[in-house]
């Protein structure tokens, strides 16, 4: 049964993530808050399991206070954030592209 809703909320949160706009970033906790019983590092650990390849948009997830997380992965998340037209200050996303 615990397999069941794990899985059941993970599929909610890859529809989410799909569904994120181009232009606009999330943070964990963010995501996490339209998933029922869902923390910010669950959300976190599901988006460190992504399969290498995947077509969901995982470069727009970041930190609350807008930093990107410290992770093998950060310079290509910050190439695809500048390709969505998201521009940083610094390793840093202002909040006027948050959702």
């Amino acid at each position: 049964m615990d397999k069941y809703v794990e899985n059941d909320w993970k599929t909610q949160l890859y529809t989410l993530l799909d569904a994120l706009p181009s232009d606009r970033v999330i943070s964990y906790g963010g995501l996490a808050r339209q998933l029922d019983g869902v923390n910010a590092r669950m959300v976190a650990r599901a988006m460190s399991n992504l399969p290498e390849g995947t077509t969901l948009p995982w470069h727009r997830v970041i930190r609350s206070d807008g930093q990107l997380a410290d992770h093998a992965g950060v310079a290509e998340q910050r190439a695809r954030l500048l390709a969505d037209g998201i521009l940083l200050q610094g390793n840093r996303v202002p909040k006027s592209y948050f959702l």
